[in-house]
């Protein structure tokens, strides 16, 4: 029979070396370099604090983030624990049963609280495969003192000729201010993220319904001359170059009189500690043209824990933690209420701390809400997605097809050729997979 004494020194040791054992437990963590991601790798001491768990971080541009994930989770290479993915990849990785699935969230996460249509996104034949950190659509920025000083007013939903002539108005180049600023770095969540935007307003698609591709069509070469027009009369120098992260920058430090981008970039902009134009930001919904619909995109940059992982309860754990309610509330305080992770749960639109500090919080909110992956084109088409669309072909021909774009945009293609070998290739590769003989 052990005594009372050898029973507690035996426990004392089995928890020492289970503390010992947490401790040792370090996940590896690949995420976007986003300004909400830095944040988060900012605070996360508090999760390592609480827990013993230790984080390691790889931030990423975009691009590669996307190329290094995609690589390793397909070879089930085993690299990250956590993992930066979006809608597009979500469902996709979940039905190859390569993700985690989260059907044991704590009742206190309260999913019921994250935003429908964020969370039906980032799920697979009614399961979630990630969670969400941040969500968004699109919104027109502009410089309301630019807009005074040059009499000019933003409608709620302007045209995209309408900001062309607004642009021309405000460009400054010789001063360093340019009336329109646009993601130019080819990707298929790059550049290809606006000038799909512009594809739909013009009335074009990516695919038809016997999924021919549409970067061939008319509208998409009207759409794409115009964005090749604009970027190179009014864009800023090497607009080729430029992605979110860039034309944030731009914007906010007062050399962009026109930004159409994610919504996202609205709790940076507001911010006077991280904006020089805090108080001269307007914004608008995106613009449209000649269709109304598919003017905005609906995105959620999430969490999710490749199957490869050998430490899935800890991963589940952080990706909890850091798009929990108390993660926003955290946030809130400690940097401010304006720049809190956006467009992913209702309490956070139901904060009265939130709605005060964030001017835009309603139009996100709607944008996100209104956001339709089905309806978007003006004909029918046969592909869930906004800008993309969600099957796995995606990714390679709109990486290709953003690299044609590109090269129309710096003028080493005509726009017609661009588009016309960017078409040839989406059907070279749908052929191959047997959408069509």
């Amino acid at each position: 029979m052990i005594s009372k004494t050898l029973f507690s020194v035996a426990v004392a040791a089995f928890l020492a070396a289970s503390a010992v054992a947490r401790a040792q437990t370090t996940l590896a963590i690949a995420t976007v370099n986003n300004p909400d991601m830095v944040v988060m790798r900012k605070h996360s001491s508090e999760f390592e604090k609480a827990t013993g768990i230790k984080l390691k971080w790889l931030l990423l541009e975009e691009n590669v983030l996307r190329q290094r994930v995609t690589t390793d989770i397909a070879a089930n290479g085993g690299q990250f624990d956590v993992i930066t993915i979006g809608m597009y990849e979500t469902p996709l990785w979940g039905k190859a049963k390569w993700l985690v699935p989260f059907d044991d969230t704590p009742e206190s996460y309260d999913l019921n609280d994250v935003i429908p249509t964020v969370r039906d996104g980032l799920s697979y034949m009614g399961k979630l495969y990630s969670l969400p950190f941040y969500a968004e659509s699109t919104m027109t920025f502009y410089r309301t003192d630019l807009f005074q000083k040059a009499g000019l007013k933003m409608p709620d939903v302007p045209t995209w000729s309408q900001i062309a002539e607004f642009a021309a108005k405000l460009n400054d180049s010789a001063n360093g201010i340019y009336g329109l600023c646009l993601r130019g770095q080819p990707g298929w969540g790059e550049n290809m993220s606006i000038v799909g935007l512009l594809g739909n307003v013009w009335g074009g698609q990516i695919f038809d319904m016997n999924w021919k591709p549409g970067y061939g069509s008319r509208p998409w070469k009207e759409a794409v001359k115009f964005y090749v027009e604009v970027g190179n009369k009014y864009g800023p120098p090497g607009m080729v170059g430029n992605g979110f992260n860039e034309n944030l920058a731009l914007f906010a430090s007062g050399r962009c009189g026109i930004w159409v981008d994610a919504t996202v970039a609205a709790g940076f902009l507001f911010d006077s500690k991280r904006s020089q134009v805090s108080d001269q930001v307007g914004f608008a919904q995106p613009p449209i043209e000649t269709w109304h619909k598919g003017n905005g995109w609906l995105w959620a940059w999430a969490l999710g824990v490749p199957t490869s992982s050998t430490h899935v309860k800890e991963a589940k754990q952080f990706i909890e933690w850091a798009t929990s309610k108390d993660y926003i509330k955290m946030i809130g305080q400690k940097e401010g209420w304006v720049t809190v992770p956006p467009g992913t749960r209702i309490s956070t639109y139901d904060n009265a701390a939130y709605r005060n500090a964030a001017p835009f919080a309603k139009a996100t909110l709607d944008a996100i809400k209104a956001a339709d992956s089905i309806r978007t084109t003006r004909d029918p088409k046969p592909y869930s997605g906004i800008t993309w669309a969600a099957i796995p072909e995606m990714q390679a021909i709109g990486n290709f097809a953003g690299q044609q774009v590109a090269a129309a945009l710096t003028g080493k293609m005509t726009v017609d050729a661009a588009l016309e070998t960017a078409a040839n290739n989406a059907e070279r590769v749908l052929k191959q997979a047997g959408y069509y003989k």
